[in-house]
């Protein structure tokens, strides 16, 4: 499987009409531009969401390798309200360190233990605020400065030197558009691990985590038309929709030996090689027992069951949470493709991607003779903690 997912260590909004309230482990994430009556001044939410760099490091040495990779950071939507125009969300690298905290939204009272609109650690003493005062570190901003806006995060942008890619990622959502967030962050994931390894000209670029935060045009706009919100599960989400960073590669190999291949539409697939039970963080090969449903009689002193057969190149498979129905793995042409060796048709599966304590369903999808064939027989596994 050439799919990998990390969970976040931690995540966060920042609001800025409660500017020293935490909400580190709430169940929601959120990006809002909210024209409150009781304050002239609209009520912006940002989030931020970090993945351990370990983590990350060893996905990339350990896993991925030499090959080329892509890099996605996922959110999932709780409700979407106010998007009636064209507009986008910016994704940065947040350029300091901040603590969790164990707060939730409208605690009573507040909890201040951690990150917060003005809070880069926590608040009182001893505590770090946002840095909201020019001159800021190279190639770092903000939002604001002056004292009704200060706090809110800094972030690299990477826009002005040539030394660096350009940081700034941003997805658009418009009013019938997906609410989901998918942002491609590639560029980011590698200057961290760059940065990570003392590799120049990146060494200078900590990973600390993305902000999420609306466009400039649409934070702190006081017209009643633009009033967005996105709320997203965090990483204390009861669901299965947490935060993922994603990443993605080709790792299909394809060489059949001697086997044939398939030619008729009336198949048998079996999936071999599933105890049914695994271990989350473990990995497992699947492979794929595949024979003409209705074989033609032949006179042989072999049983032709024990032949195997592989499915074409361009054959790929899904995986599907069995309780809600929906997709966790979806049909990909590049990334969820089966490989083949002279044994058998295969796929790796990292458990690690999947929520534990769940069921899930493998689907496989192949053509022939230019039809589509999905087969979904009961391919069934649990992922448990362990």
């Amino acid at each position: 499987m050439a799919i990998y997912k990390l969970f976040p260590e931690k995540d966060a909004t920042l609001y800025s009409f409660y500017p020293y309230m935490n909400t580190g482990i709430d169940a929601i994430i959120e990006t809002t531009n909210l024209n409150v009556n009781i304050n002239p001044v609209p009520q912006v939410a940002r989030f931020l969401v970090a993945f351990n760099q370990d983590e990350i490091n060893n996905v990339i040495d350990n896993t991925i390798g030499n090959q080329k990779f892509s890099s996605s950071l996922k959110t999932y939507i709780a409700t979407a309200q106010g998007i009636v125009f064209d507009s986008y969300l910016e994704i940065y690298p947040i350029s300091g360190s901040w603590n969790n905290g164990s707060g939730t939204y409208l605690d009573s009272p507040i909890t201040t233990n951690g990150v917060s609109w003005l809070a880069q650690t926590f608040s009182g003493s001893g505590g770090q605020n946002w840095k909201s005062t020019i001159p800021y570190a190279t190639y770092v901003t903000a939002s604001f400065t002056s004292s009704t806006y200060a706090g809110g995060g800094t972030w690299y942008t990477g826009s002005s030197d040539t030394n660096h890619p350009n940081l700034a990622v941003t997805q658009s959502f418009t009013l019938r558009s997906d609410k989901d967030l998918n942002a491609p962050v590639t560029d980011i994931v590698k200057v961290w691990y760059s940065g990570s390894k003392g590799v120049t000209p990146y060494t200078d670029i900590e990973n600390n985590g993305f902000i999420v935060k609306w466009e400039d045009a649409v934070e702190f706009s006081t017209a009643d038309a633009i009033q967005p919100i996105l709320q997203f599960y965090s990483v204390d989400t009861n669901t299965i929709y947490p935060p993922v960073l994603e990443f993605k590669w080709d790792d299909q190999s394809f060489v059949t030996g001697s086997l044939p291949q398939i030619a008729t539409t009336d198949l048998y697939v079996a999936l071999d090689s599933n105890p049914g039970v695994f271990y989350r963080g473990s990995i497992n090969r699947f492979r794929l027992n595949v024979r003409p449903d209705f074989p033609t009689r032949t006179f042989s002193t072999s049983s032709i069951d024990t032949k195997n057969y592989f499915l074409n190149s361009d054959s790929t498979y899904a995986i599907k949470d069995l309780d809600t129905n929906e997709y966790v793995v979806d049909f990909d042409s590049q990334f969820t493709k089966i490989s083949c060796d002279s044994q058998s048709n295969y796929f790796d599966v990292y458990m690690n991607g999947l929520e534990p304590e769940r069921y899930y369903q493998i689907l496989i999808k192949t053509t022939i003779s230019g039809s589509t064939i999905v087969m979904d027989d009961q391919y069934y596994f649990k992922v448990v903690n362990g």
